[in-house]
Protein backbone atom coordinates (compact mmCIF):
# COMPACT_ATOMS: atom_id res chain seq x y z
CA UNK A 1 0.00 0.00 0.00
CA UNK A 2 1.54 3.34 -0.97
CA UNK A 3 1.01 6.42 1.20
CA UNK A 4 1.84 9.83 0.92
CA UNK A 5 2.02 12.64 3.92
CA UNK A 6 1.48 16.16 3.27
CA UNK A 7 3.87 18.65 4.37
CA UNK A 8 3.08 22.46 5.17
CA UNK A 9 4.77 25.13 6.48
CA UNK A 10 4.60 24.90 10.50
CA UNK A 11 3.59 20.68 10.51
CA UNK A 12 5.41 19.28 12.44
CA UNK A 13 4.20 15.95 13.20
CA UNK A 14 4.30 14.83 9.71
CA UNK A 15 7.19 12.24 10.57
CA UNK A 16 5.35 10.69 13.42
CA UNK A 17 2.73 10.14 10.72
CA UNK A 18 5.42 8.83 8.17
CA UNK A 19 7.00 6.15 10.64
CA UNK A 20 4.08 4.62 11.97
CA UNK A 21 2.53 4.06 8.62
CA UNK A 22 5.67 2.98 7.56
CA UNK A 23 5.86 0.28 10.50
CA UNK A 24 2.02 -0.77 9.63
CA UNK A 25 3.58 -1.90 6.02
CA UNK A 26 2.93 0.89 3.99
CA UNK A 27 5.45 2.68 1.31
CA UNK A 28 5.54 6.29 2.10
CA UNK A 29 6.29 9.41 0.94
CA UNK A 30 6.34 13.00 1.65
CA UNK A 31 4.35 15.52 -0.59
CA UNK A 32 5.06 19.38 -0.07
CA UNK A 33 1.88 21.65 0.00
CA UNK A 34 2.88 23.45 -3.29
CA UNK A 35 2.80 19.82 -5.43
CA UNK A 36 0.14 20.24 -7.83
CA UNK A 37 -0.06 15.82 -8.41
CA UNK A 38 0.18 13.12 -6.23
CA UNK A 39 2.99 10.47 -6.46
CA UNK A 40 1.01 7.77 -9.30
CA UNK A 41 -0.30 5.07 -7.28
CA UNK A 42 -1.78 6.21 -3.67
CA UNK A 43 -3.76 4.34 -1.39
CA UNK A 44 -4.14 6.60 1.10
CA UNK A 45 -3.27 10.77 1.52
CA UNK A 46 -2.70 11.58 5.29
CA UNK A 47 -2.66 15.58 6.76
CA UNK A 48 -0.26 15.61 10.05
CA UNK A 49 -0.85 17.78 12.56
CA UNK A 50 1.16 20.48 13.80
CA UNK A 51 0.29 24.53 13.09
CA UNK A 52 0.04 25.14 9.38
CA UNK A 53 0.97 28.59 8.30
CA UNK A 54 0.99 29.26 12.13
CA UNK A 55 -2.52 28.70 12.13
CA UNK A 56 -3.26 32.37 11.26
CA UNK A 57 -7.18 32.56 10.45
CA UNK A 58 -9.12 29.66 10.79
CA UNK A 59 -6.92 27.00 11.55
CA UNK A 60 -6.28 24.84 8.23
CA UNK A 61 -7.59 27.45 6.39
CA UNK A 62 -4.71 28.50 4.69
CA UNK A 63 -3.42 24.69 3.94
CA UNK A 64 -6.56 23.94 3.04
CA UNK A 65 -5.96 26.32 -0.47
CA UNK A 66 -2.84 24.96 -1.09
CA UNK A 67 -2.52 23.88 -4.60
CA UNK A 68 -2.06 19.87 -3.54
CA UNK A 69 -5.17 20.06 -1.63
CA UNK A 70 -6.87 19.92 -5.08
CA UNK A 71 -5.65 16.91 -5.82
CA UNK A 72 -6.39 15.55 -2.16
CA UNK A 73 -9.86 16.55 -2.99
CA UNK A 74 -10.03 14.44 -6.39
CA UNK A 75 -8.49 11.46 -4.05
CA UNK A 76 -11.13 11.75 -2.24
CA UNK A 77 -13.78 11.81 -4.86
CA UNK A 78 -12.66 8.95 -6.94
CA UNK A 79 -12.83 6.52 -3.77
CA UNK A 80 -9.87 7.04 -2.06
CA UNK A 81 -8.41 7.05 1.26
CA UNK A 82 -7.98 10.35 3.75
CA UNK A 83 -6.38 10.57 7.25
CA UNK A 84 -6.39 14.01 9.00
CA UNK A 85 -4.79 14.36 12.11
CA UNK A 86 -5.54 16.92 14.74
CA UNK A 87 -4.32 20.06 12.42
CA UNK A 88 -5.14 17.38 9.99
CA UNK A 89 -9.00 17.34 10.39
CA UNK A 90 -9.31 20.72 10.45
CA UNK A 91 -7.92 21.10 6.84
CA UNK A 92 -10.13 17.93 5.85
CA UNK A 93 -13.23 20.22 7.77
CA UNK A 94 -11.77 23.46 5.72
CA UNK A 95 -11.97 21.75 2.14
CA UNK A 96 -15.43 20.26 2.84
CA UNK A 97 -14.06 17.18 2.97
CA UNK A 98 -15.35 16.52 6.14
CA UNK A 99 -18.56 18.19 8.09
CA UNK A 100 -18.42 20.51 10.71
CA UNK A 101 -15.67 23.10 12.14
CA UNK A 102 -12.77 22.99 14.86
CA UNK A 103 -13.16 25.70 17.07
CA UNK A 104 -10.93 27.31 20.16
CA UNK A 105 -10.86 24.57 23.14
CA UNK A 106 -14.03 25.67 25.94
CA UNK A 107 -11.41 26.45 28.29
CA UNK A 108 -9.30 29.12 25.61
CA UNK A 109 -5.94 26.98 26.30
CA UNK A 110 -3.75 24.40 24.83
CA UNK A 111 -4.50 21.24 26.32
CA UNK A 112 -1.68 18.43 25.51
CA UNK A 113 -1.73 15.36 27.51
CA UNK A 114 -3.02 11.90 27.11
CA UNK A 115 -6.59 11.15 26.98
CA UNK A 116 -9.33 8.04 26.94
CA UNK A 117 -11.30 7.78 24.12
CA UNK A 118 -14.16 5.65 23.66
CA UNK A 119 -14.40 3.38 20.20
CA UNK A 120 -17.83 4.70 18.46
CA UNK A 121 -17.48 2.58 15.02
CA UNK A 122 -15.84 -0.13 14.69
CA UNK A 123 -16.31 -0.76 10.98
CA UNK A 124 -14.18 1.22 9.08
CA UNK A 125 -11.25 0.58 7.85
CA UNK A 126 -9.15 2.65 10.63
CA UNK A 127 -10.89 1.44 13.29
CA UNK A 128 -11.37 -2.23 12.59
CA UNK A 129 -8.76 -3.76 15.00
CA UNK A 130 -10.52 -2.40 17.90
CA UNK A 131 -14.09 -3.35 19.29
CA UNK A 132 -17.37 -0.94 19.95
CA UNK A 133 -17.40 0.53 22.77
CA UNK A 134 -13.35 -0.32 23.67
CA UNK A 135 -11.64 2.73 25.50
CA UNK A 136 -7.98 3.43 24.54
CA UNK A 137 -5.81 6.12 25.37
CA UNK A 138 -4.43 8.56 23.16
CA UNK A 139 -2.25 11.72 22.97
CA UNK A 140 -3.61 15.26 22.38
CA UNK A 141 -2.15 18.56 21.55
CA UNK A 142 -4.65 21.09 20.34
CA UNK A 143 -5.90 24.99 20.89
CA UNK A 144 -8.66 24.50 18.25
CA UNK A 145 -9.96 20.95 19.37
CA UNK A 146 -13.78 21.95 19.82
CA UNK A 147 -15.45 20.11 17.27
CA UNK A 148 -18.95 21.82 16.23
CA UNK A 149 -21.73 20.55 14.16
CA UNK A 150 -25.34 22.00 14.20
CA UNK A 151 -28.15 19.76 15.59
CA UNK A 152 -29.34 18.55 12.32
CA UNK A 153 -25.75 17.35 10.90
CA UNK A 154 -25.08 15.68 14.51
CA UNK A 155 -28.18 13.66 14.16
CA UNK A 156 -27.54 13.20 10.61
CA UNK A 157 -23.46 11.60 12.07
CA UNK A 158 -25.04 9.43 14.42
CA UNK A 159 -28.01 7.54 12.66
CA UNK A 160 -25.32 6.84 9.86
CA UNK A 161 -22.85 5.87 12.28
CA UNK A 162 -19.74 8.05 11.45
CA UNK A 163 -18.86 9.17 14.90
CA UNK A 164 -15.34 7.03 15.20
CA UNK A 165 -14.00 8.69 18.73
CA UNK A 166 -16.12 10.02 21.03
CA UNK A 167 -13.83 11.74 24.10
CA UNK A 168 -14.62 9.58 27.74
CA UNK A 169 -13.76 12.96 29.50
CA UNK A 170 -14.54 15.79 26.96
CA UNK A 171 -10.92 18.10 27.25
CA UNK A 172 -12.57 20.48 24.77
CA UNK A 173 -15.93 21.22 24.71
CA UNK A 174 -16.83 19.07 21.47
CA UNK A 175 -20.55 18.59 20.63
CA UNK A 176 -21.87 15.57 21.59
CA UNK A 177 -17.91 14.35 22.92
CA UNK A 178 -16.84 13.83 19.21
CA UNK A 179 -13.11 13.06 18.92
CA UNK A 180 -13.57 12.00 15.28
CA UNK A 181 -15.59 11.02 11.96
CA UNK A 182 -15.98 9.58 9.45
CA UNK A 183 -16.65 10.29 5.92
CA UNK A 184 -20.08 8.95 4.01
CA UNK A 185 -18.44 6.12 2.28
CA UNK A 186 -15.83 5.42 5.50
CA UNK A 187 -12.81 5.97 3.80
CA UNK A 188 -12.20 9.66 5.19
CA UNK A 189 -11.03 10.29 8.35
CA UNK A 190 -11.08 13.04 10.90
CA UNK A 191 -9.58 13.29 14.70
CA UNK A 192 -8.10 15.19 16.85
CA UNK A 193 -6.03 13.19 19.01
CA UNK A 194 -2.52 11.32 17.86
CA UNK A 195 -2.35 7.72 17.71
CA UNK A 196 0.81 8.18 15.67
CA UNK A 197 2.54 9.46 19.31
CA UNK A 198 0.91 6.19 20.74
CA UNK A 199 1.75 3.76 18.23
CA UNK A 200 5.32 1.94 19.78
CA UNK A 201 5.94 0.94 23.10
CA UNK A 202 9.16 3.71 23.38
CA UNK A 203 5.62 6.68 23.76
CA UNK A 204 4.77 4.79 26.97
CA UNK A 205 1.61 2.75 25.20
CA UNK A 206 0.38 1.52 22.02
CA UNK A 207 -3.00 2.24 21.74
CA UNK A 208 -2.81 3.67 18.25
CA UNK A 209 -1.00 0.95 16.82
CA UNK A 210 -4.38 -0.61 15.51
CA UNK A 211 -5.47 1.89 13.83
CA UNK A 212 -2.32 1.81 10.89
CA UNK A 213 -2.14 -1.77 11.26
CA UNK A 214 -5.86 -2.55 10.66
CA UNK A 215 -5.92 0.15 7.95
CA UNK A 216 -3.54 -1.16 5.87
CA UNK A 217 -5.12 -4.70 6.10
CA UNK A 218 -8.83 -3.21 5.08
CA UNK A 219 -6.85 -1.03 2.19
CA UNK A 220 -5.36 -4.43 0.74
CA UNK A 221 -8.96 -6.24 0.97
CA UNK A 222 -10.57 -2.75 -0.95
Amino acid sequence: MKAAVIVFPGSNCDRDLAVALEKAGADVEMVWHKDTALPKGIDLVAVPGGFSFGDYLRCGAIAANSPICGELKAHVERGGYALGICNGFQVLTETGLLPGALRRNAGLKYICKPIELQVEAADTAYTSGYEAGQVITVPIAHHDGNYYVDDAKLAELRAEGRIAFSYVNNPNGSVADIAGVVSRNRRVLGMMPHPERMAEPSHGGTDGKAMFTSLMSQMALA
